[in-house]
C-alpha cells in the first residue's frame, strides 16, 4: 500500500522535448530483366473425363516441348492453373463440362522463352508478363537504399539547423523496401485462331520499373 502511494507521488512522465519526425525515400529506375508467358487452352464436352483427358493431353504435349529448353534460372517451366467445372441448364441440371489448363514458361532469357512459346501448338497465348528477377531486385533495392539513407540524414540535417539546432542523433529508423506488385502484364490474351504460325518467336518488349525504398523515424535536436 506504502509502496503504490509513493510511486503514484513521483514525478509525473514527460515527453521528449525537440524529437523530430521525418521520413525520405530513394528511387532507382530499372529494366525488367524478367519475363513470364502463361499459355493456356480451354476444353468443352458432354463428360468430365473427356474434358480432363483432353486437357491433360494438350499440358503433355506443351510440357514435353518446353522441357527441351529449360535452364534454372534462365528459363523455368510450371504448371499454372488446372480447373474442370460442370455447365448447366436453365433448371440448373448438368449439361456438359468446360475446364482449362495453363503452363508458364518464365526467367531471364528472353529470345529462348519466346521461341519455345512460338513452338508449341497445343497451347495459346494468354497473357505476357515482365518483373525484376531476386538478383536484379537485390542489387537495385541496395542502390536506393543507399539514395534513401543519404536523402533522410540530408534532410534531417537541414531541419535541424532550420529550427536552430547545430545537429541532431537518430532515435529510431525503419527502412522498408518497395517490393512491387505482379509481374506487369503487356500483352491481352490471343486467341487460337490469331496465334502466330509455328516456331516463331512471340515478340516481346520489356519496359521500365522503379524500385523505391522509404525511411522514416525520429530524431533528437540538439
Amino acid at each position: 500500500m506504502c509502496s503504490g502511494a509513493a510511486w503514484a507521488q513521483g514525478a509525473p512522465w514527460t515527453p521528449p522535448q525537440n524529437v523530430l519526425q521525418l521520413s525520405a525515400s530513394g528511387t532507382v529506375e530499372v529494366q525488367q530483366d524478367l519475363l513470364s508467358i502463361t499459355l493456356a487452352t480451354t476444353r468443352d464436352a458432354a463428360d468430365a473425363a473427356t474434358v480432363q483427358t483432353q486437357l491433360k493431353t494438350a499440358l503433355d504435349a506443351a510440357l514435353a516441348e518446353a522441357r527441351k529448353n529449360v535452364q534454372p534460372g534462365e528459363f523455368d517451366v510450371r504448371t499454372g492453373n488446372f480447373s474442370l467445372s460442370p455447365r448447366y441448364t436453365r433448371e440448373g441440371k448438368i449439361n456438359g463440362w468446360q475446364g482449362s489448363a495453363e503452363l508458364v514458361l518464365e526467367g531471364k532469357d528472353f529470345p529462348r522463352i519466346t521461341q519455345t512459346a512460338g513452338r508449341i501448338s497445343t497451347l495459346s497465348i494468354g497473357n505476357i508478363g515482365f518483373g525484376l528477377s531476386r538478383e536484379q531486385r537485390a542489387k537495385v533495392e541496395t542502390e536506393a537504399q543507399t539514395l534513401a539513407i543519404d536523402n533522410f540524414k540530408h534532410k534531417a540535417d537541414e531541419l535541424a539547423k532550420g529550427f536552430g539546432f547545430g545537429g541532431y542523433t537518430l532515435r529510431e529508423v525503419s527502412v522498408n523496401a518497395n517490393q512491387g506488385g505482379p509481374m506487369q502484364p503487356r500483352m491481352m490474351a490471343m486467341s487460337a485462331s490469331a496465334k502466330m504460325a509455328s516456331d516463331a518467336p512471340v515478340p516481346v518488349e520489356p519496359g521500365k520499373t522503379s524500385v523505391v525504398v522509404n525511411v522514416s523515424g525520429s530524431v533528437q535536436l540538439k
